[in-house]
């Protein structure tokens, strides 16, 4: 006799129970691996951005606004630092090393950042095609920028101000794509990287333009008076450029991590300028958002523990209208032991059949969520193919749960009376 044939029959005999028992393991299980894999995911793409970063300096604010514009480039930097007082940061003897970033343009929504070519050192990041840039307005994007913009060496672009595609166009200033970078899994891939010079040249015009915008509401004698000034500053253009240039950011590494206590408290008390720490933000990052992942995935091993209940209780109604056929099996020569495996083959199966579904569940929706933050913030979560050793782990806890919803009923078949069952009926 064929009890796991006859078992995989049986499990609609009372479809809308079974079907809800489904549903609910479906849904708990998908949630906990979405949590399990987002989570993840977003965890590694942070700690593998904030390599060889001990700490952030740039203009006063909100220390994490800080690091999420200047290191993983989701939000609006809290200002400009001049480049006098930044390179006053990177000669400190406490530096080891440190990157210079500069930023407030966007191509389609991608972020241009002008920077220093040890950033490409910083990430890892290798030429794919082409070159590093050599002189002003020649950019070098990342690949996925390269991917979705089909962007290829020689092309020509016009940058936008601002984080988002609708600012105003620098129609005066053309970039051309010198360089394609391979893919580094950091945020390097999401980015169009130039030279320094290359935003202070874009910038330049647009600065002069706004000067003279606000010298026409002065008097001619203010005017002249400043534009001699203006004169004598260009003429000691070289001489001063550190006075008149700004950056965003700087990026620092420390000779030491003893300097990581005292070189930011010093920053923040003693200059007009901001330090944050990556490590200390991120965590209190983490820790926030951790309460809301950590009230899901109860959540989730709540609806778990209901699916079971509602499994057990499928089964217990189940067995009452099931009797006489159980005494029939058991009269035609089925044993104690094959009835009550009937009931955990049927209690299993559901269980596999609820977590297949959880783990298709998954997919989709990371599926979904990826979607919608590489829309937002150009930031992409990878569908895993494999279970993990997590969902592993969650396999064995949803057929325990089948398991332990079948033990009662499947005792009482053990255990039961075929002449009393036959002859009730």
């Amino acid at each position: 006799m064929n009890i796991f044939k006859l078992s995989f029959k049986n499990i609609f005999h009372k479809p809308v129970g079974t079907v809800l028992s489904i549903v609910l393991l479906t849904l708990a299980v998908g949630i906990i691996s979405i949590l399990i894999h987002v989570n993840a995911s977003i965890e590694n793409q942070m700690n593998n951005n904030l390599k060889g970063i001990d700490m952030v300096v740039g203009a006063k604010g909100s220390p994490l606004q800080l690091i999420l514009s200047s290191v993983y480039h989701v939000d609006s930097p809290t200002g400009n630092i001049s480049l006098a007082d930044a390179n006053s940061i990177t000669r400190n003897r406490m530096v080891k090393n440190s990157t210079k970033l500069s930023f407030g343009d966007n191509y389609k929504g991608f972020k241009i950042v002008g920077t220093e070519k040890k950033f490409l050192e910083l990430y890892k990041c290798d030429v794919e095609d082409g070159r590093i840039w050599k002189k002003s307005l020649e950019a070098v994007v990342g690949n996925k920028v390269a991917e979705i913009l089909e962007l290829k060496i020689g092309d020509e672009f016009t940058s936008s101000h601002g984080l988002g595609d609708y600012g105003e166009s620098h129609e005066d200033s053309v970039f051309k794509v010198v360089g394609i970078l391979e893919t580094s899994n950091s945020v390097a891939d999401q980015l169009i990287l130039t030279s320094l010079e290359s935003v202070w040249d874009i910038h330049k015009e647009h600065d002069h333009d706004h000067d003279e915008e606000h010298d026409h509401d002065h008097d001619e004698e203010h005017d002249h008076n400043h534009d001699e000034e203006h004169d004598h500053d260009h003429d000691e253009e070289h001489e001063h450029g550190e006075d008149s240039k700004e950056i965003t950011s700087i990026l620092v590494k420390f000779d030491s991590p003893m300097n990581i206590i005292s070189f930011p408290r010093y920053i923040n008390e003693e200059t007009n300028m901001q330090a944050a720490v990556p490590s200390y933000e991120i965590s209190r990052l983490f820790k926030i958002f951790g309460i809301g992942f950590e009230t899901l995935i109860y959540l989730a091993y709540l609806i778990m523990f209901v699916s079971g209940l509602s499994l057990f209780l499928n089964l217990l109604n189940s067995l009452k209208e099931r009797k006489y056929e159980m005494a029939l099996i058991r009269t035609i020569g089925g044993t104690k032991v094959q009835t009550s495996l009937m009931l955990f083959y049927e209690s299993i199966i559901l269980c596999i059949i609820g977590f297949i579904g959880g783990i298709i569940l998954s997919r989709v929706g990371i599926l979904v969520i990826s979607n919608l933050l590489e829309e937002s913030l150009n930031y992409s979560i990878s569908i895993p193919v494999l279970l993990s050793n997590q969902e592993i782990l969650l396999l064995i806890f949803s057929i325990s749960i089948g398991i332990l919803a079948c033990v009662i009923p499947a005792v009482n078949v053990y255990n039961m009376n075929i002449s009393k069952t036959l002859s009730d009926e």
